[in-house]
């Protein structure tokens, strides 16, 4: 945002709307507005508005009855704070300049390769907010499957890296791990990093929310501490732990990809070229060496075959080497969720379990968290896969974990616990069979259907695994929510959308059926 001149702007009267339109700025102008008429501003419209010191664009949403003065104009919240506006304070509105950069978009969906300088153009106007929301769709759609080649991709993760802030640490070697997600409750990142900084190791993690998914580490780890940290936050947090586990857009680490993902979420689009650009990015920004990659492969995982697993692989690797980082990439189990909540507070109950050995918790958590652990271990110069192995469990084993991971959360800002749903239902088998197949794809949908992830405590817990013999009644996963209205939402998704969890057919050759629990 520059100091505005306002020669020749039109000004009005600021008003806070109370709406929140998450990160899009948008500005409020009634129809008969003098303004909205003489300069022939219509709904969607993209506008520059500056206050004489800040200035940003924002798009124009027009109202037809009196909420709103003949010459004023309304702000959501995000508007509000970018222009730090007080009630009262006059603002000047006029046509912005056009976004150049849009013409690479352009000539992108038309089948046309993106040079360096074009993508530099574009990230560096995506960040500057000179994109409305319709625009970076384009870009999205544009780049969407297999339309970025390497170059591109390269390209592009050096464009965002350098868009935001980057970060130096005075350690020698830093260590860092990212999932690439489509498995539901696979929340291993906050017992990896209490493992290897309780071994010694530099992790200073900053992660995403959740994009398609009913969680992202940072949805999870808010509901066991603070993470909103800034970078001198983490700095401290980092120098006294030797790790942190805090959220990326915070701290403006590539944030032309928070921008991104923001949108991505609400297209429920995953590209494989911006998925690399978006992890290398980070990584490289938040100042890592060495980065262990978890890639789930499954069949409604976000990979599913182990050639498209080995082609991703390949791209990160070659990707990480160009920006200078060493990238591992682990192969894991997709075919079913890991541990036994999805959504925020349930996956983070499953890693308190992991953390303090509870007798009932998820093995499948434990284990991929200790293989992950291992791995970035080696990488980080501390022994063999045998040695290193070795070395995690017994970390985790003997409580070194868990003290680790309570003086992570205290020096962010104190340790939480995680909130319960208070409303439920219960999914049963409807005979008895074996359980043969586990939709991610439909679970993850369902735990969003109930609230997941902006209502902390929704989601789903489930209570089988892969070839587990069942009988009649037994139950197959609950859902939680947090109101009455958003748990019957998500039971009339499970009833459309048939079989979520499949048992094998009985003697008569039936197909196994859910059974639900009446509210």
């Amino acid at each position: 945002m520059r100091k505005q001149n306002t020669m020749g702007a039109h000004g009005l009267v600021a008003r806070r709307m109370g709406i929140d339109t998450h990160q899009e700025p948008v500005i409020y102008m009634r129809e008969d507005c003098p303004v909205c008429r003489a300069e022939g501003f219509d709904a969607q419209s993209r506008i520059r508005v500056g206050n004489g010191e800040r200035e940003i664009i924002a798009t124009l949403n027009v109202i037809y009855d009196h909420l709103l003065g003949y010459e004023e104009a309304g702000f959501s919240e995000s508007a509000w704070r970018l222009l730090q506006l007080r009630e009262g304070d006059r603002v000047f509105v006029s046509h912005p300049e056009p976004v150049e950069s849009f013409r690479f978009v352009r000539s992108k969906l038309y089948g046309n390769r993106l040079e360096g300088p074009a993508l530099d153009a574009i990230v560096q106007d995506i960040v500057a907010d000179r994109y409305s929301d319709v625009q970076i769709s384009a870009f999205i759609a544009g780049t969407a499957g297999d339309r970025l080649d390497d170059e591109e991709i390269i390209a592009l993760t050096e464009a965002m890296t350098a868009a935001g802030e980057r970060l130096h640490w005075d350690y020698p070697q830093v260590v860092d791990k990212h999932s690439v997600g489509g498995l539901p409750g696979n929340r291993t990142t906050p017992i990896v990093v209490s493992i290897v900084a309780a071994c010694g190791l530099i992790m200073p993690k900053t992660s995403s929310r959740a994009i398609t998914s009913p969680s992202g580490t940072a949805d999870t780890m808010e509901t066991l501490a603070p993470v909103n940290l800034d970078l001198a936050d983490m700095r401290r947090v980092v120098d006294r732990e030797g790790a942190c586990i805090a959220w990326g857009g915070a701290v403006r680490l590539s944030p032309a990809d928070d921008t991104l993902i923001r949108v991505e979420r609400a297209l429920d689009v995953d590209s494989e070229g911006q998925l690399i650009a978006s992890v290398v990015s980070k990584k490289a920004a938040a100042g890592s060496s060495h980065v262990l990659i978890d890639m789930p492969i499954g069949p409604t995982a976000k990979v599913r075959s182990a050639e498209a697993g080995e082609r991703l692989a390949r791209r990160l690797e070659k990707v990480g080497q160009r920006v200078g980082l060493i990238i591992r990439v682990l192969a894991s189990d997709g075919s079913q969720p890991v541990g036994f909540g999805i959504g925020p507070a349930l996956e983070a109950q499953d890693v308190l379990a992991v953390l303090q050995n509870h007798p009932q918790a998820p093995r499948d958590l434990r284990e991929r968290s200790l293989l992950i652990a291992a791995d970035i271990l080696e990488m980080g110069g501390l022994g063999d896969r045998v040695h290193t192995l070795q070395l995690a469990r017994q970390t985790l084993t003997d409580g070194l974990a868990w003290q680790k991971f309570q003086a992570i959360c205290e020096a962010q800002g104190g340790m939480r616990t995680p909130p319960r749903a208070r409303h439920r239902s219960t999914i049963q088998a409807a005979r008895s069979g074996r359980v043969l197949d586990m939709d991610n794809r439909r679970l993850s949908r369902l735990a969003k259907l109930a609230g997941a992830p902006g209502a902390p405590a929704a989601g789903a817990e489930i209570h089988v695994r892969l070839g587990q013999q069942l009988d009649a009644g037994d139950p197959l996963y609950t859902i939680h929510a947090e109101t009455k209205g958003e748990l019957r939402y998500a039971l009339g998704y499970r009833k459309t959308t048939g079989e979520i969890i499949t048992l094998a057919n009985d003697e008569h050759g039936d197909a196994a059926a859910e059974h639900v629990t009446p509210l």
